[in-house]
């Protein structure tokens, strides 16, 4: 009799339950309807993966690698990183914090002495304030390429050379990432790639890496992938653009982010906190609010872009609907357009997964 008045009970429960498994499954298989037509209608051609929360809504291939040839985009291929490696390295940098082993806001030779006097903190080096020398003013190549990147002088040394007072305008600037990830290197007494696995592709299972001489593996070496010469690049990059991952291991590093498995609370708001004066730019990333179609009120927006070459890289966290979105393509000349204009690719794809 107990056992039957006992089910009697959990039965309204398990119903229950089921009720909302159902309307979550309706709610996702919606989403993803919607993220499949704005990626359609938009012309992107590459990967995407979309998380909410531990749920994938939507991920695949879309397009040809090759214009005009045949093949399709698979999942599980590698890509560049470009600058979200400059996100995973400001991540990197405020574990450091979090440990109370750096602070932002003293000079950086306290941390790394090669900078000398008059050193730049390590925030104006994650907010390209720091006046180093920059990259893209090198000499060019015999294809108008900076040298930097290609065959010329490069890496730590290079960047340190005529350094300029820190502090005023902001300029990007791919050496504030070169002598942040030195730093972290002294701090930690880690390699950066090491320091990496160790920290976050170890723990969250991920196969992202920093691009390295040794030879690519399968799924890094597909048609319309890096090819030698771009990996060669790559590995000058460094702290500044170097990893290589799918674009699922990115969605992977952005809920890690989202759930408090990087990084405390304090120290993740830290690292969003999107300065007005500086156009949003928050330590490593970009942070705003934006109207969204179909959203009764602004989202807020957590942006790292990325392009080397022909690839062009979008990661998107918006915080409060626990929603990531990463995206890459081989396709240099591909417009993503501004969210914040109300339109474009970014707009219509970030309204499909977060507004019904």
């Amino acid at each position: 009799m107990l056992t039957l008045v006992a089910l009697m009970l959990a039965s309204p429960v398990t119903a229950q339950g089921e009720q909302q498994a159902q309307a979550l499954a309706r709610a996702d298989a919606a989403a993803r309807l919607r993220i499949e037509a704005a990626l359609d209608a938009s012309g992107f051609a590459g990967v995407y993966s979309v998380y909410q929360g531990p749920r994938r809504i939507a991920g695949g291939g879309v397009g040809q690698p090759a214009k005009g040839q045949p093949g399709a985009f698979t999942y599980e291929s590698v890509w560049p990183w470009a600058s979200v490696t400059k996100q995973v390295v400001a991540t990197l940098a405020m574990q450091e914090v979090d440990a109370g082993r750096l602070a932002l806001d003293v000079p950086a030779n306290r941390y790394l002495p090669v900078l000398g006097a008059n050193a730049p903190t390590l925030r104006q080096l994650l907010q390209h304030r720091a006046g180093l020398r920059n990259p893209d003013d090198s000499p060019k190549d015999a294809n108008g390429d900076p040298a930097f990147y290609t065959g010329g002088e490069t890496g730590l040394g290079w960047c340190l050379k005529g350094r300029a007072a820190a502090g005023g305008q902001w300029r990007y600037n791919n050496c504030d990432y070169i002598v942040v990830g030195a730093l972290l290197e002294r701090t930690a007494k880690l390699t950066l790639p090491d320091l990496f696995q160790q920290r976050i592709a170890g723990p969250l299972g991920l196969a992202a890496h920093f691009v390295t001489p040794q030879s690519a593996t399968v799924d890094e070496t597909w048609p319309g992938g890096p090819d030698a010469a771009e990996r060669a690049m790559l590995m000058r990059y460094g702290a500044a653009g170097g990893l290589v991952g799918t674009a699922a291991d990115m969605a992977g590093f952005d809920r890690a982010l989202l759930s408090g498995q990087l990084l405390s609370e304090p120290a993740r708001d830290a690292m969003w906190a999107g300065d007005p004066k500086l156009g949003y730019m928050a330590l490593g990333q970009w942070t705003f609010s934006a109207p969204l179609q179909g959203c009764p009120a602004p989202v807020r927006i957590v942006e790292r872009r990325g392009g080397i070459g022909r690839f062009q890289v979008r990661n998107v966290i918006m915080p409060d609907k626990g929603i990531v979105i990463a995206l890459v393509t081989n396709r240099a000349d591909y417009e993503f357009g501004e969210i914040w204009q109300g339109r474009g690719p970014s707009y219509a794809i970030l309204s499909a997964a977060a507004c019904a």
